[in-house]
């Protein structure tokens, strides 16, 4: 069986992005109010996490599968159920409690939809059950296309031409396709949902991957110029604002760090740990986040700081909870049901 490739620091990378996006969300939902450039420019940016996470999966599923998919070493089938396997699960569970939550026929359409992890085809569908989970739906449309995409990045020539043409292709939903003129009657676009206009941040991921070895000799003999270019990126997001200019340049530059395996902020235990559950973290955390709303008792805080640090910490320690037994009970009954069962004859059957 062929090896897959490890990067240990891009667990450090999904550690701090999921964290972001956690005390990002509980601002959003929280109603509190505080003054700080921190409180009121920099969390709301986390958002942009999501593009990180989408350029991360795009270059974890290259590790592990570019290879074996250009040489046909891996079948079609073995591809996608261990890509079913591995995600649907976790997420079904979590469909089904937000659902008893808030039952009803519309969350039970929306329950189906997310159960066949295809809701992403759905022309800009808004669903609210797991409403973060449109992040799971636009990746699971990346790895149907999958095949596809290692043939756009097949050399290094290829890769650049059709990073060019998504680049080309995300400007022109921008700036032409999506409006009122170029859309169907009452169509609004969340722009990010959409897999054409997010393409463009797949196959960045890609490129790191096909240039990895040259980056990691860069990094390795010039680190201080990517760590320069990395805190240049981020001073010019925030000066010229949020588009795919910026937030390409910044997600690479995050991601191109972590393709040195050093100890120290992106590579220890804590980030190890919490890397390998950030998706699910990133699944559980509002449902996590309600059920702590639910409780009622930040409601006697009435320092606001205080509130916010107590919210976010509650969820945070809440999710990394939930995730870690949540996947050990699916591991159980997993192995329960994939348990050989005796015969009468003394066989066993699967």
């Amino acid at each position: 069986m062929e090896k897959s490739e490890r990067y240990l620091a891009i667990d450090g990378v999904r550690t701090y992005a999921i964290i972001g996006i956690l005390i990002m969300h509980v601002r959003a939902n929280s109603g509190i109010v505080m003054d700080g450039l921190i409180f009121n420019k920099v969390i709301p940016a986390f958002t942009d996490f999501v593009f990180l996470f989408m350029m991360v999966s795009a270059l974890g599923m290259c590790c592990g599968y570019y290879d074996r998919i250009r040489k046909g070493s891996i079948s079609i089938d073995d591809f996608y159920h261990k890509r079913y396997s591995k995600i649907w699960p976790f997420f079904a569970l979590l469909c089904f409690l937000d659902f008893i939550m808030s039952p009803g026929l519309d969350t039970l359409y929306m329950l189906f939809a997310d159960l066949t992890l295809c809701f992403a085809l759905l022309p800009n569908a808004q669903i609210s059950v797991i409403g973060v989970g449109w992040t799971l739906g636009l990746i699971f449309v990346f790895y149907m296309l999958f095949p596809f995409f290692c043939f756009l990045i097949k050399n290094k020539k290829q890769a650049w031409w059709s990073f060019f043409i998504a680049l080309l292709f995300n400007y022109a939903c921008v700036n032409f396709f999506f409006d009122n003129t170029h859309m169907l009657e009452n169509y609004i676009v969340s722009s990010r949902t959409n897999i054409v206009y997010s393409a463009v941040y797949f196959f960045a991921g890609g490129l790191i991957y096909l240039y990895r070895f040259e980056l990691s000799q860069f990094l390795h003999d010039k680190k201080w110029t990517i760590y320069i270019m990395t805190l240049l990126s981020i001073a010019l997001y925030f000066v010229a604002g949020s588009n795919t200019t910026t937030l390409i340049l910044v997600c690479s530059s995050l991601l191109i760090c972590a393709l040195k395996n050093t100890a120290g902020l992106l590579t220890n235990k804590l980030t190890k740990f919490i890397g390998g559950i950030s998706f699910e973290i990133y699944l559980c955390h509002m449902v996590v986040y309600r059920c702590v709303e639910r409780c009622g008792i930040f409601n006697t805080i009435s320092n606001e700081i205080l509130k916010y640090i107590s919210l976010c910490s509650l969820t945070i320690i809440g999710s990394i909870a939930f995730a870690v037994i949540a996947k050990k009970m699916l591991e159980i009954v997993s192995q329960f049901i994939n348990k050989p069962r005796i015969l009468r004859g003394g066989g066993t059957s699967k």
